[in-house]
């Protein structure tokens, strides 16, 4: 499994013999709210400075997170730390898992088109490790336990002509009867993975159609994108949509690299192979994709700046 998962490197949230030993849920919660509190921070921090933007100027936040519970929400928290305004707009969303990237950023591009100058802060931070069963563990937790790091990514939205991309239209596709595909399933000890093994053969099988539909709804075709920007599940995911895309086998370059170096961080993952196309420089039309529980794909478009 670790061998065929792709993944060479990854960050954790807690140091390795952490994970040794049992946790509770009262310790995996803890661990949470400590650690995904400074990564969201960070990625806030440095979202806003590369956009040159100051706390105080952020009127909305979106908050995507689903590998612990805050309440209050990790953005409250982080007004401790940040001085954003104390009528910024809060929007925390539990749930989405390795659509939230793409989701999130689909919501907070709306919340921004619906006030026109307001900014949108998007940010979102999982904890997949957090997760890792020592007792008990099925196969689920041993794929999980190759494939998954803990990660967090942040971008700043606002309707207008600069930016390196304009998002120009977002869509979503849930099946019926998939709720077992992927999501958490709740024991004593805390959230434990549900991962069916259909995922990448899914995937092969239904995200052409999906796509097309999504795209139709928006007046656009699979020919008319430059590029598709993926959520790297896995090695064997990237593979499946290579096939169900029609894509030349290694197309999807950036996302196997973000794969090797990070694992899958759940939500971020995207947004991380996001940022490395943008500084190579986006063609003129993008798509971006996510698959997550529900079972649903979301997908963003986005028109290049550069």
């Amino acid at each position: 499994m670790f061998d065929h998962a792709g993944v060479g490197t990854r960050q954790l949230a807690m140091p390795l013999e952490w994970y040794r030993t049992p946790r509770s849920f009262e310790e995996r919660s803890a661990a949470y709210l400590d650690v995904a509190l400074d990564l969201y921070v960070e990625a806030a921090r440095a979202a806003l400075d590369e956009a040159g933007l100051a706390a105080e100027a952020v009127d909305t936040i979106v908050t995507i997170s689903s590998t612990g519970i805050a309440t209050p929400s990790l953005e409250a928290r982080a007004m401790a730390r940040l001085p954003f305004r104390n009528d910024v707009r809060r929007v925390p969303v539990f749930g989405l898992g390795c659509a939230g990237g793409a989701t999130g950023m689909g919501l907070a591009a709306e919340l921004a088109r619906a006030r026109p100058g307001s900014i949108v802060l998007f940010v979102t931070v999982e904890l997949c490790s957090l997760a890792l069963r020592t007792h008990e563990a099925d196969k689920a937790d041993l794929i999980s336990t190759a494939l998954f790091g803990d990660g967090a990514a942040a971008c700043v939205l606002r309707a207008g002509e600069d930016g390196f991309a304009r998002i120009v239209g977002n869509a979503e596709k849930t099946w019926n009867d998939t709720l077992d595909i992927m999501g958490w399933r709740t024991e004593a000890s805390g959230l434990a993975v549900v991962l069916n093994r259909a995922i990448p053969a899914f995937a092969e099988r239904e995200m052409r159609q999906a796509l097309t539909e999504m795209l139709a709804s928006q007046g656009l075709a699979l020919s008319d994108i430059d590029r598709f920007i993926c959520h790297p599940g896995g090695a064997k995911v990237l593979d499946a949509l290579e096939k169900a895309l029609e894509l030349d086998s290694g197309t999807l370059a950036e996302e196997r690299n973000v794969l090797r170096e990070h694992g899958n961080m759940s939500a971020p993952t995207v947004l991380f192979v996001l940022d490395r196309y943008r500084r190579m420089g986006l063609p003129p039309l993008s798509l971006l994709s996510a698959l997550g529980p529900g079972f649903t794909a979301s997908s963003l478009v986005l028109q290049g700046n550069g």
